[in-house]
């Protein structure tokens, strides 16, 4: 459910614009959608942790206002990054 540091570092890498990016839409956007996929397969054991899911229900609402933010900004940047992420619109 947690992501270990080194997977941080390889995500930030991978989907870095630039050398040492670490506040881009990219990579934030990939580091909530880890998490999220994360919770997501704690869901199917956890049913009922309700806590859990509020906290997912949030960061799901940060990364749309993350992709809305890029979407309004650079609409390719958007459609590569739903495209590699395998997100759903």
């Amino acid at each position: 459910m947690t992501m270990t540091a080194e997977r941080k570092a390889a995500l930030m890498k991978d989907y870095a614009t630039k050398p040492a990016d670490t506040g881009s839409p990219e990579v934030q956007v990939a580091l909530l959608t880890e998490r999220i996929n994360g919770l997501t397969d704690h869901f199917k054991s956890h049913k009922k942790d309700n806590h859990s899911r509020r906290g997912l229900l949030k960061m799901v609402a940060l990364r749309r206002s993350l992709l809305d933010y890029l979407k309004s900004k650079d609409e390719g940047r958007y459609q590569a990054l739903i495209k590699r992420l395998e997100i759903r619109r």
